[in-house]
């Protein structure tokens, strides 16, 4: 699988796409907001008075999250600027970075004029230009001038591999690391984890000037143990649906086994091991915060409707179907995907209503070395 190629969101605006099955990314951000805004305030007051701001958003995917953060920070550094007495602000020059399969195309068409709409109707014309591009290509390697960047912001992305690490054909019927998952697994799992995340630091800190911050939040886990169920169950009971198919022959017992999924949920500490061992970067704040599954739907009730464990498990099987669609239908060709989510989200349903079931979340907040 090459995963710069295949890998990306769902596009477009359909039942099934990320932009409509994206809200707990949405949560996940608000949750760490204050985090954002410490060090957007810290970076602006560090420039001065900069003509301009240089921010890039990476893995931006498409839907209402991409400018969410981009939005904010506007309309902080607007408050900021009037409190200082500044009688101008700087230029926003703002990158959006994903792999070339994103749907770019949705966020210049449909989501740039909302953002402008909203930060005129909320700051007024003396906002200052603000310009967006895109910038499409791996962020596990250079994308932008060496010292140009000021504040970087990913959220939900860099738990991505650039690759499915190499030796996983005992991996057999797990499709991600599970608590069957033999020991090399896990070891080929995280020292691709330790490649990726450091390569990532090594070009950011030829990118972002000294004194510049950034704010990363990676799906993760509290445990030390890399297969422990708080980070790695979501795919377990997907491969559970995908055994289901080979079983009614719908799809190869062999494709099964050859397939894995290009991820990892790294703990805080081996957040902070990498982070210390690269040493561009002085970690500012390293936490954690949860977000339960059932966040994936709105959680609203109507007269007419109460919020079953059925609704839940519908929509957290079209939340992962909107970021696992292109895997599975690359791997195993055009099959009968609407029955695998199904299935899927009945045993979402099941498990949701006995277990407490959670997303961990690490954020880190970084300042790039003098």
């Amino acid at each position: 699988m090459e995963v710069e190629r295949v890998l990306h969101m769902n596009g477009g605006l359909g039942e099934i796409s990320y932009a409509n099955n994206s809200l707990v990314q949405r949560k996940v951000i608000s949750l760490t907001k204050a985090i954002t805004e410490e060090a957007i305030s810290e970076v602006y007051s560090s420039i001065g008075g900069s003509k301009s701001l240089c921010v890039a958003e990476l893995g931006c995917s498409t839907g209402p999250n991409t400018l969410f953060v981009a939005a904010e920070l506007v309309k902080i550094v607007h408050k900021l600027s009037r409190k200082q007495g500044h009688d101008q602000l700087p230029e926003f020059q703002i990158h959006l970075n994903d792999l070339p399969g994103n749907d770019f195309n949705s966020i210049f068409l449909s989501l740039l004029p909302l953002f402008q709409v909203e930060l005129l109707q909320e700051l007024g014309p003396g906002f200052g230009p603000c310009f967006l591009s895109a910038v499409p290509g791996s962020f596990y390697g250079r994308l932008f001038p060496a010292k140009t960047l000021h504040f970087v912001h990913s959220s939900y992305s860099l738990m991505w591999l650039s690759k499915v690490p190499e030796g996983l054909e005992v991996n057999k019927d797990n499709i991600y690391m599970a608590s069957t998952s033999p020991a090399n697994v896990i070891n080929a799992y995280y020292e691709q984890f330790q490649r990726d995340f450091s390569t990532f630091l090594k070009c950011r800190s030829e990118e972002v000037v000294e004194g510049g911050r950034m704010v990363l939040t990676i799906l993760g886990r509290k445990s030390e143990n890399a297969s422990a169920k708080e980070c790695c169950y979501i795919w377990e009971l997907l491969a559970l649906s995908l055994k289901e198919m080979v079983s009614q022959g719908v799809i190869e017992e062999e494709k099964l086994h050859s397939f894995n999924i290009p991820q990892y949920t790294p703990s805080p500490a081996e957040v902070k091991m990498e982070v210390e061992k690269e040493g561009s970067f002085t970690i500012n704040r390293l936490e954690v915060s949860e977000i339960t599954w059932a966040s994936c739907g709105n959680g609203f009730c109507t007269q007419d409707h109460l919020v079953t464990a059925d609704d839940h498990g519908y929509n957290v099987a079209k939340c992962m179907r909107s970021v696992a669609e292109p895997l599975l239908v690359e791997h195993f060709g055009q099959f009968e995907i609407d029955k695998l989510f199904d299935n899927y989200s009945k045993i979402l349903s099941d498990r949701m209503s006995k277990e407490d079931t959670k997303f961990i979340n690490v954020t880190v907040s970084m300042t790039r070395r003098q």
